[in-house]
Order: structure tokens, then sequence, then C-alpha cells
């Protein structure tokens, strides 16, 4: 378990601590999540709900979707 100290500035900010930040994958200008109770509480990166969906239409527009698809194209670009 990782256990890190950051302390609460007067204006109420915090510097997440550079390994936790690394452990998360947060970089500057991400968004963060805090949840919990009143005794506990848990902070997480917010997160599409994937991190592959800004990639998605950017591929052939003529070709199908699925697996099949990208296994067919496959093939045919290396000529079997």
């Amino acid at each position: 378990m990782l256990l890190r100290k950051a302390r609460v500035t007067s204006k109420g900010q915090i510097t997440i601590p550079r390994e936790v930040r690394q452990l998360l994958g947060v970089r500057a200008g991400d968004a963060v999540l805090f949840e919990g109770g009143e005794h506990e509480m848990r902070m997480r990166p917010e997160r599409e709900e994937s991190p592959f969906a800004k990639f998605r239409g950017i591929g052939d527009p003529g070709m199908p979707s699925g697996r099949k698809a990208i296994v067919e194209r496959v093939r045919e670009l290396r000529g079997r």
C-alpha cells in the first residue's frame, strides 16, 4: 500500500505527490474525482469510458467494424 502526505495551502490546494501521479497516470490539466464519506475520502482520475474512445472512427472509412473485418483487412494487406 502506498502512503504519501500532502499539505493543504491557504487557498485550499494540494500538490499530488509524484509517485501518486505516476501510479494514477495523472498529468497536468487532468481532472480528479474525490469520493467518500464523512470519515474517509478517495481520489481517482476522471476517465472516459475507454482511453481509446478518442480514436474511434479514424480508421479506414470503408472498412466495417469488428474483429472479423480487421483480421480480413490485415490478411488482405499481407497478400494472403
